[in-house]
């Protein structure tokens, strides 16, 4: 079940990884793409100095094998966080362009410069449960931030996304292929009982990054087939002020006109959608998935009250 979960996770944060590059031209944008970058390699460093590294916890990806390297060879962690992304930068230059590629390695070096400050400078717990879960919220936060901006600090999303193209395996299963191998030479180096701490560090940080990068608001798509379909669609764009979209059809096993409807509702009118559904059609069949991303304006404008 957890390489399901992961699995998932690791798809959804590439996906995030290639749907926010940074937007050029724009001055506003680029220091808006600096700022986010910059604060999210310090929450991650926050994340690494105060929580993982001084209860010999690790990460996966290249933050993983910088903290075992860091701890192999007694030297500080950025030197290794920048030598082994470089191949993945250039990589990522060739491949993916000369943003992301700056974008990243300028997190890259935030994250080694802030790491090396932080260092050993203050322990928030040494109980490694609790070092596993709030280490894993708070890199995973910053984490997401960077991604958000337009970069990663991670190279290992990049190869698993060029290696997706000649291996017969997709990406999440790459990516965690790599970090499965990192944890577990974790277990060489600081101990199984670190190395299973790790594992949940690492999920935790899997999920926070979902979290940051898409917002606590999830929205969900909503299909609606129905007789009523008509009078549904003025419902909703009543009662939740959500544009819809009709589209005409015809059950394949009777003759009696249909048409489908096609909103997008957050998390929070989910209940109150169903409360519609069941007022004005209860026989209506209904499909109610997740949605990744919405662009556009999506609610109606308030109607004018008449004046007095």
């Amino acid at each position: 079940m957890l390489l399901l979960v992961a699995r998932k996770r690791n798809k959804e944060r590439v996906g995030s990884i290639m749907s926010h590059k940074p937007v050029s031209g724009s001055k506003l944008a680029i220091v808006k793409s600096v700022l986010g970058i910059v604060i999210g390699a310090g929450i991650a460093a926050i994340g690494l100095e105060a929580f993982l590294i001084p209860n010999s916890l690790t990460d996966g990806g290249v933050v993983g094998v910088s903290i075992i390297a860091s701890e192999v060879f007694n030297m500080p962690i950025g030197v290794f966080l920048i030598l082994v992304n470089i191949p993945f930068i250039y990589l990522g230059y060739k491949k993916l362009g000369k943003l992301f590629a700056v974008a990243s390695m300028f997190g890259i070096a935030m994250l080694a410069g802030l790491t090396t400050v932080l260092h050993h400078d203050y322990i928030a717990t040494t109980d490694p449960l609790l070092a596993a879960v709030f280490g894993g919220v708070v890199v995973g936060a910053g984490v997401g931030f960077v991604i958000r901006y337009g970069g990663t600090m991670d190279g290992t999303e990049i190869i698993a996304i060029l290696g997706d193209k000649k291996l017969p395996f997709s990406v999440g299963e790459i990516i965690m292929f790599i970090n499965i191998f990192i944890l577990g030479t974790a277990g060489f180096v600081f101990g199984w009982d670190k190395a299973m701490y790790s594992f949940v560090a690492y999920f935790v940080a899997y999920k926070v990054i979902d979290m940051t990068v898409e917002g606590l608001d999830e929205s969900k798509s909503a299909w609606i087939v129905s007789t009523q379909h008509q009078k549904l669609g003025e419902v909703i764009q009543a009662e939740l002020r959500r544009k819809v979209t009709y589209i005409e059809g015809q059950r394949a096993t009777g003759y009696e006109s249909d048409g489908m409807i096609l909103t997008v509702i957050s998390r929070i009118e989910e209940q109150k959608l169903k409360d519609i559904l069941h007022r004005h059609d209860p026989n209506a069949f209904v499909v109610i998935s997740n949605v990744h991303e919405v662009m556009g304006k999506n609610y109606l404008p308030k109607p004018h009250l008449p004046a007095n």
